[in-house]
């Protein structure tokens, strides 16, 4: 059985969850889960955001995309694909936003403490010229000359084609606490399992940012 498609689902239908895509619950359109968010109705029919994936119940799916989740809360869709057996808050937006920066400050966490994440400058430029980049992450607030010219190693042709995502997600003074530190400029994390967890949730996050916040650029 494979994933129903915008075309074959009809309006307040729950698409079926099969297959390697979902159904946007708002658009109609199909996407790799990746480039969603699944919600989930709690016992008392209140919709939660399910980050993880891995709560029971049936999932209704909608493109990570702060925009996209509006129109959802406006048109009360929640409310329709579960023939009005659940209901979603005003501010769900902005608690999406903040529990998938809470997720991205975790996981930046859990990758230091593994010893997957380098930070300071010295270490992050030795970890570009090695090739053990996957992510190169940058305090908004950081100085322009040191985010260039590691920006610029990460795109240098020594380094081409290493797939080398950068962001800037949050200012130094978010993310020092994550990483047990007093400032934090410039962190890189190594590639593996961590890495793909964490652009996963970056990705995530960046749809819930004005456009450009979080620099993502590869």
């Amino acid at each position: 059985m494979t994933m129903e498609t915008a075309d074959t689902v009809e309006d307040g239908e729950v698409p079926v969850e099969t297959g390697p895509l979902r159904t946007c619950i708002v658009t109609r359109e199909a996407h790799e889960k990746a480039a969603m968010i699944r919600f989930v109705a709690d016992p008392e029919g209140r919709i939660v955001p399910d980050l993880k994936g891995d709560l029971p119940g049936r999932g209704y799916w909608v493109k990570a995309d702060a925009a996209t989740l509006a129109e959802g809360l406006k048109r009360q869709v929640f409310a329709k694909v579960s023939k009005g057996k659940a209901k979603a808050a005003p501010d769900l937006v902005e608690r999406v936003a903040a529990l998938l920066e809470r997720q991205l400050l975790d996981q930046l966490g859990l990758a230091k403490k593994s010893g997957h994440l380098v930070a300071g400058f010295e270490k992050v430029d030795a970890a570009l010229r090695q090739g053990k980049v996957a992510l190169l992450i940058e305090a908004s607030d950081g100085a322009e000359d040191g985010r260039g010219k590691l920006a610029r190693l990460a795109r240098s042709g020594v380094l081409a084609g290493s797939g080398v995502e950068i962001w800037a997600p949050l200012p130094a003074e978010a993310l020092a606490p994550a990483i047990g530190r007093f400032t934090a400029v410039h962190l890189a994390v190594k590639p593996g399992g961590m890495a793909d967890r964490l652009a996963l949730t970056l990705r995530r996050y960046a749809g819930f940012q004005p456009a450009g916040a979080t620099g993502a650029s590869q």
